[in-house]
């Protein structure tokens, strides 16, 4: 018999933040504790409930009892199951009677080969899982796997939770599948919202569930559903003001999380307080309340918000002014903040910064903008930035860290300098930058928009790179404290595009330290990490082995890599690619195995075999073709122009000892494919290319 399963915890409220993801934990883990036991289909797909006060998942077509499977179990050696004259062993015999195995059944036993010992099968009908026997193990299971940081008892019980449990449902169709879970009896009771419903509801069966918290309980069960009804009344709502939303996927999900029957309401507050930045007052409202600011058609916050409401009422008004109230407190506080970090000029806060530790190791905030300034300084001298304003923009940079705002609200840094510059008649382009050297903050986000800015950006992330790797923080598995993959990322993202060779940016970085504070290796160190970055950065636009040729080299300057990766591309797509890449992967294995230097010059004179002298030809009239391309930064044309070699190549090959007796002869035959190697490997190490 299959009917639907539907597993419902009834609890106190849960973090919203998370609500999603633990729901969908649940759901999956029992799933797949259902699949493997063969009480589900194979097809199966689970529906996901999650509201503040449960976690549901619903599963249709659950077996009460799966099939019977045909099942095989090696018994033992027959050496070890027989004794001399054939009858069973005391060994056998205790096997047979610990799994419960008649004596009698010795005489169906499979016998064959195991290896190199014959040894007896036992072949029978393993019993289905039966829905009633495991069904509470498998919640409890999926449970124990939920992704929760921390957990909780409650009451006298030693049972824990990330939240109080008081209700368990376990319904199959129209029965209750008993068993108990966190202390808890399964029933077929469940509570609606905590204000509109009273009372219990009992359900009858497993698909009355979304139906009848929603018309008797006034819960949107569905996670999926009341967040596309919250969506929707808020989009409905700014569209009738003409306004769009300024909130995000995170704080809808958020929303989604707090509330079980959305109700989208609208307030406002005075426009007085639109004097502040409105960055302060959007993460005011988001952060603190979870409203939903409205921006006007330039993008301009207005002075009216949307909240969403767990509560529906004839008479909205008490809500509307109880929120209106509680943001007025909090948006006066903003206002406060801002009026009296204005009263201080930005430069003036920057001594402040020797209270503030960055590392222990490495000095305060104030000896890091002694840093910042000078890389900043060079970095901008090295791209074409104005050196002046890169060095003011990073003396300013964190100058708002010791800001009342701030310190309220640490996600406004970089902005609110920007905004105190400003005030202060700061150049433009310094007071921008002060913002921009943030960015990019995370995967995604864009890039400095001055080349002021990136220097200024860049001096931050590498300083942050070579000071705390340099100190052996190195970042391990998934724990990377101090975001130095995500400031690697960062930086490599702007050098792609700037002329500035980034070894050369490390070791500026590093000169800035005191002597002997970081690894003398850190320039290499912080290098190779970031070569390592960059193979998942441009995993997206080439081919693995493509990014594997070209980083084999160990280039500098990042700012043409695109261009040597479209020609690689190119290159492989020739008749001659995958010979020429075999024929360089050779030549690099035999100069390997060399001992001392490879002589760099060949002498024609000792050219003895026809083959080595058409390859020397042949390289002979490529490389200036090939130089030229080189220079001039047609790498597409560097690569192709080898397709000429293939033939010479495999004559070389195919009839001419490199490793000769007479010791000149196969110096020079050496040197000859060292040549060959510096044309194979000067765009790309093309013998990484794989079909």
């Amino acid at each position: 018999m299959t009917d639907t399963l539907l597993v419902e915890l009834f609890t106190e409220e849960l973090p919203p933040k998370a609500l999603s993801r633990l729901a969908t934990s649940f759901a999956d883990t029992l799933l797949a504790g259902l699949l493997a036991k063969k009480l589900a289909p194979a097809e199966a797909v689970a529906t996901v409930y999650a509201s503040p006060r449960r976690l549901a998942v619903s599963i249709p077509a659950v077996l009460a009892r799966a099939a019977d499977e045909s099942a095989e179990e090696k018994i033992m050696p027959v050496s070890v199951a027989l004794t001399a004259d054939g009858q069973p062993s005391p060994a056998l015999i205790k096997k047979l009677e610990a799994r419960g195995i008649p004596l009698t059944a010795v005489a169906q036993f499979e016998r064959r080969m195991d290896g190199k010992a014959e040894a007896f099968f036992y072949r029978y009908q393993a019993a289905g899982a039966q829905l009633a026997e495991c069904l509470a193990g498998l919640v409890q299971d999926a449970l124990k796997k939920l992704p929760i940081p921390k957990v909780m008892r409650w009451g006298d019980s030693e049972v824990t939770f990330v939240r109080p449990v008081h209700a368990l449902i376990q319904l199959h169709g129209a029965n209750v599948v008993a068993g108990e879970v966190l202390g808890l009896t399964a029933g077929r009771t469940t509570y609606g919202h905590r204000f509109l419903s009273s009372g219990a509801l009992t359900l009858n069966h497993a698909d009355d569930y979304a139906r009848v918290l929603e018309t008797e309980g006034k819960v949107l069960a569905s996670f999926a559903a009341r967040r596309a009804t919250i969506q929707a009344g808020l989009a409905a709502r700014a569209a009738a003001l003409g306004a769009t939303l300024a909130g995000d996927d995170a704080l809808l999900d958020e929303v989604t999380g707090l509330v079980e029957w959305p109700v989208v309401l609208e307030g406002q507050f005075a426009e007085t307080f639109l004097a502040v930045p409105q960055e302060c007052l959007i993460l005011t409202m988001q952060q603190n309340q979870k409203y939903f600011p409205l921006l006007d058609a330039q993008g301009r916050l207005m002075n009216r918000f949307l909240l969403v409401s767990n509560l529906q009422a004839a008479d909205p008004s008490h809500i509307i002014h109880g929120n209106e109230r509680v943001l007025r407190a909090r948006l006066s506080d903003a206002k406060f903040f801002f009026e009296q970090d204005k009263k201080q000029k930005l430069d003036a806060r920057v001594p402040k910064l020797g209270n503030v530790v960055y590392h222990n190791q490495i000095g305060t905030q104030l000896e890091r903008i002694t840093r910042l300034e000078g890389i900043a300084g060079e970095i901008a001298q090295l791209i074409g930035a104005d050196v002046s304003q890169a060095t003011r923009a990073a003396y300013l940079a964190k100058a708002d860290l010791v800001s009342d705002m701030v310190g309220e609200f640490p996600e406004l840094q970089g902005i609110m300098g920007m905004y105190y510059a400003q005030l202060d008649g700061e150049n433009p382009t310094v007071a921008a930058a002060i913002e921009g050297h943030y960015h990019p903050r995370f995967a995604g986000d864009s890039l400095p928009t001055t080349l002021v800015a990136q220097a200024v950006a860049l001096a931050d992330k590498l300083e942050t790179l070579v000071g705390i790797y340099g100190i052996g923080l190195i970042p391990t598995g998934d724990k990377d404290p101090f975001g130095l993959r995500r400031h690697a990322l960062g930086s490599l993202r702007m050098v792609l595009g700037l002329p500035l060779d980034l070894k050369q940016a490390l070791t500026l970085t590093a000169a800035q330290f005191p002597a002997g504070k970081l690894s003398p290796t850190v320039v290499e160190d912080v290098y190779g990490f970031m070569l390592e970055r960059l193979k998942n950065l441009l995993a997206t636009e080439a081919r693995a082995d493509e990014v594997d040729a070209v980083l084999a080299l160990a280039p500098t300057r990042l700012d043409s890599l695109q261009a040597t990766l479209a020609a690689v591309a190119v290159f492989r797509t020739l008749p001659e690619a995958a010979t020429l890449a075999a024929a360089n992967k050779r030549v690099k294995n035999i100069l390997k195995k060399v001992e001392g230097e490879v002589p760099s010059q060949v002498q024609p004179a000792l050219l003895t075999e026809a083959a080595e002298q058409a390859l020397a030809a042949a390289i002979h009239a490529v490389m200036p073709t090939a130089e030229a391309a080189f220079g001039a930064g047609d790498f597409t044309a560097a690569l192709t122009c080898l397709a000429v070699l293939k033939a010479p190549v495999d004559a070389f090959f195919d009839g001419v000892m490199v490793m000769a007796d007479d010791a000149a002869i196969r110096a020079n035959r050496l040197a000859l494919l060292g040549k060959l190697a510096m044309l194979f490997n000067r765009v790309a190490d093309i013998s990484l290319l794989v079909d």
